[in-house]
């Protein structure tokens, strides 16, 4: 059996970070990642919120950089997927494809994941004008015009954000109203920025190597329209904000979570098992960013050491 002070389950920036914070207190730390490290954040092409990036940082040149340092104090990586935890108890287990592992303290870092439209064209142009950030992304639509595919809150909510940007936003719902709260709803009719496209789903997205147009279909009549950037663009954005989910599955029944399956900590990152955290957007919090992410990540390594002191 393969043994830690800690095991660092997500190879994202909060895992990263907690990797980080707890190879420099000198715990033997393990992070494991069952893809690519970095998560949703290695897929962007250009990083401007995260506190010191210069121009030209990417995603993938920041996760990189995060790699190297957790390497530099001692750190090890694993590429393998998790099968099974146990948590209970004063020694934790980890049970992945390849190996069981154990740690005196576990921090969970599986993050989240938007759920996409799942139409041909997205996956490949995310990144190159589809999005799932708007206040990662925003900034990059300066005077061009965006489309928001739901009609939630967060939809609504970050059309709004997006109007301060864009040259205008259309919103574009599969129903005939808005499941936003009326008062959210009252902002976006309002503002003379913000259209509707009713009864709509988009079906495919069109692009070398960034967004230039889409096949929306109408769900009532069936016809389909493709949509193409203005000529004088060249291209234009998609936001997408139709839910995120957890990648927490592996913990059901095993620590506490919400109705949606976030994992509620206190401001320690501590979860309901004593010696199990969780850092970054699998936990229930407000803000899902780069700099909460490895800000929590940090939290949950400091704490993991003091419960290990007091073992």
């Amino acid at each position: 059996m393969n043994s830690y002070d800690v095991i660092i389950i997500g190879g994202g920036p909060a895992g990263l970070s907690a990797g980080l914070y707890a190879g420099r207190a000198k715990l033997s730390a393990l992070i494991i990642e069952k893809e690519r490290e970095g998560g949703q954040i290695v897929v962007t092409s250009e990083v401007e919120n995260y506190p010191g990036c210069i121009e030209g940082e990417t995603g993938e040149t920041l996760i990189d950089r995060m790699v190297a340092q957790t390497e530099k104090f001692g750190v090890e990586h694993l590429f393998d997927t998790v099968r099974d935890v146990k948590l209970d108890g004063r020694v934790k287990k980890v049970i992945c494809e390849g190996g069981e592992y154990e740690a005196k303290a576990i921090i969970i870092a599986t993050g989240a994941y938007p759920i996409s439209i799942g139409c041909p064209g997205e996956r490949e142009l995310t990144g190159l004008g589809v999005s799932y950030c708007a206040t990662c992304d925003a900034p990059f639509f300066r005077d061009l015009d965006v489309c928001v595919v739901g009609g939630g809150d967060s939809a609504v909510e970050e059309a709004l954000y997006l109007t301060k940007f864009a040259r205008g936003v259309t919103i574009i719902h599969r129903r005939d109203e808005l499941r936003a709260a009326r008062s959210i709803q009252e902002k976006a009719f309002a503002d003379p920025k913000v259209s509707f496209m009713w009864n709509s789903v988009i079906e495919e997205i069109k692009g070398n190597g960034m967004v230039e147009s889409m096949i929306v279909r109408n769900v009532k009549t069936g016809k389909r329209t493709e949509v193409k950037a203005d000529p004088k663009d060249g291209t234009f954005g998609i936001f997408v904000f139709i839910g995120h989910r957890p990648n927490s599955a592996l913990f059901s029944g095993k620590v506490k979570m919400d109705e949606k399956g976030y994992i509620p900590t206190d401001e320690n990152m501590q979860t309901s098992v004593p010696g199990v955290f969780a850092a970054g957007d699998v936990r229930v919090k407000s803000l899902r960013q780069v700099v909460t992410a490895a800000a929590d990540g940090a939290i949950a390594a400091v704490q993991a050491e003091k419960y290990i002191e007091e073992l």
